[in-house]
């Protein structure tokens, strides 16, 4: 008898395991009729995880820019906007913060508010950094809300930044704040001669007034953001950010992948700019390089660097399916690394790490950057690894493999009949430890979205986090998922009391 199957008896197994999981799927779902379940895990449970990219809006939400000199109060204004103090308040010029978009909801619309605040290094050179950060916020908006202090009137800054808002053709609320009572609403009026339209006379910090400024703002929004990057549709170029810290090589490998030497435009306000996406051809596809001008344009020169750093991290992932984060194999890794990878991971989506400059590392530096990686990216051993060189183009024809490994994990899913199947053999050869003299039980698990994939696992009990741990890591050896991040949530449920 040959231990070898021919075709047939190949496809009898593969029939029979196929029967074999649907069997296991259709015993849970039938012990789940036991338990207390919500509207919405049976919902879950009926559509068996909606159909991929699908799941979230139609794309993404509009963005709504708060522009203003420092101490004009932005960040009241904002914290009054999401109801919460969540935007630094300590206006003194300067105060940093590294999140500068937040959900927020008007009237029942969504929209993502991005707070200008934050900017201001040094005094001098005063008018160039607000018309340079003022700048990017507006590349970067839908609408805009420009705050001025109606007791200060207009200053030649606040002209520099109407000058701007012009050129750039979005639509403004002009909102002057501090209007506390009537004698500065006089003042307030004077703001018209900005020829910004109405003057919306606010007090944010007692909250008079900002409900009708909010209302102009939000009729003011598009449904689905036109800067978001608008989800393209499904089979045109997939969208890749390229991210990475100041000075690791980012413009030099955009004009390596592109294969030219493309302009970098100075940094002043107002020069020539980029298009935010670049077509680039890699591995005889088309790839889309999503938000590249705010690599060519050497953000990093400008005051505020680090808050626009990351304000432009996020803004490219809002509209990217993957990022390759470069880091620079000649140094050491940094926090700031560390901390862009974390953001990719948590915005759900695909990643590939690249180590720039392998030309300029020897022997010594590859033994400490291999120690520095088992420490420091002890979370992400499943994201593609590539050791590269812009300068010299050493293995950057491996991006592409690396690339299309990291999207398809991030496209899969897993039939529930296998799943389901996987987690009965996970559990029977390691059980849940027993708690207080229970154990819980898994009852049933299904993926409930794609990109990144999703899973949701119901349980009898609560799951310790070092459980849930070694479930993750048991799906990946099981079914891949190299290159993307995979969310695992676990719903508690009760038995019926009879």
């Amino acid at each position: 008898m040959s231990t070898t199957d021919t075709p047939d008896e190949h496809e009898n197994h593969e029939q029979h395991d196929e029967q074999h999981e649907a069997g296991v799927e259709n015993a849970l779902r039938a012990g789940l009729e036991d338990y207390d379940l919500s509207p919405e895990d049976v919902a879950l449970l009926e559509s068996d995880g909606p159909g991929g990219p699908e799941d979230g809006p139609a794309g993404p939400l509009p963005v709504l820019a708060v522009v203003g000199r420092p101490n004009v109060g932005k960040s009241t204004l904002v914290n009054r906007i999401i109801g919460r103090r969540e935007a630094v308040v300590e206006d003194v010029p300067g105060v940093t913060r590294d999140r500068v978009s937040y959900p927020a909801n008007w009237a029942g619309r969504d929209f993502t508010l991005v707070d200008t605040g934050g900017w201001e290094r040094k005094v001098e050179g005063l008018n160039l950094a607000v018309a340079e950060q003022a700048e990017i916020a507006i590349d970067l908006a839908d609408a805009v809300v420009f705050v001025v202090d109606a007791t200060v009137g207009a200053t030649s800054s606040d002209e520099q930044v109407v000058r701007l808002l012009r050129r750039s053709g979005k639509p403004v609320v002009l909102v002057a704040n501090k209007v506390d009572g009537p004698r500065q609403e006089a003042d307030a009026t004077e703001l018209w001669g900005l020829g910004l339209g109405e003057p919306h006379p606010v007090s944010a910090l007692h909250g008079r007034g900002t409900g009708d400024a909010l209302d102009a703002a939000v009729r003011l929004l598009p449904e689905v953001s036109a800067v978001g990057g608008g989800l393209l549709p499904t089979g045109g170029p997939r969208r890749v950010a390229l991210l990475g810290r100041p000075n690791v090589g980012k413009s030099s490998m955009l004009n390596r992948l592109a294969g030219s030497e493309r302009v970098v435009v100075h940094p002043t306000a107002g020069t020539t700019r980029d298009p935010v996406d670049e077509l680039i051809e890699l591995g005889g596809r088309t790839w889309r390089f999503v938000d590249t001008a705010g690599i060519r344009r050497r953000v990093h020169l400008t005051r505020g660097a680090d808050f626009y750093a990351s304000l432009r991290t996020q803004a490219a992932l809002e509209k990217a399916e993957v990022a390759v984060v470069l880091l620079d194999a000649s140094e050491p890794i940094t926090e700031q690394d560390i901390r862009i990878v974390s953001t990719v991971v948590e915005s759900g989506r695909a990643l590939v790490i690249a180590y720039n400059k392998w030309d300029r590392t020897d022997e010594e530096r590859r033994h400490y950057l291999e120690r520095e990686i088992e420490k420091e990216l002890v979370q992400i051993p499943w994201a593609p690894r590539v050791n590269v060189s812009a300068l010299t183009g050493r293995h950057v024809d491996r991006l592409v493999p690396a690339l299309d490994t990291a999207l398809e994990s991030w496209d899969t899913r897993v039939p529930t009949g296998r799943l389901n199947s996987f987690l009965g053999q996970v559990v029977a050869a390691q059980p849940h430890p027993v708690r207080g003299g229970k154990q819980p039980r898994i009852l049933f698990g299904t993926q409930a979205s794609t990109r990144p994939p999703r899973f949701v696992v119901f349980a009898s009990g609560f799951l310790e986090a070092g459980y849930r741990r070694f479930l993750e890591r048991r799906l990946r050896e099981e079914f891949g998922f190299t290159g993307t991040p995979i969310e695992l949530s676990v719903r508690v449920r009760e038995k019926r009391k009879r």
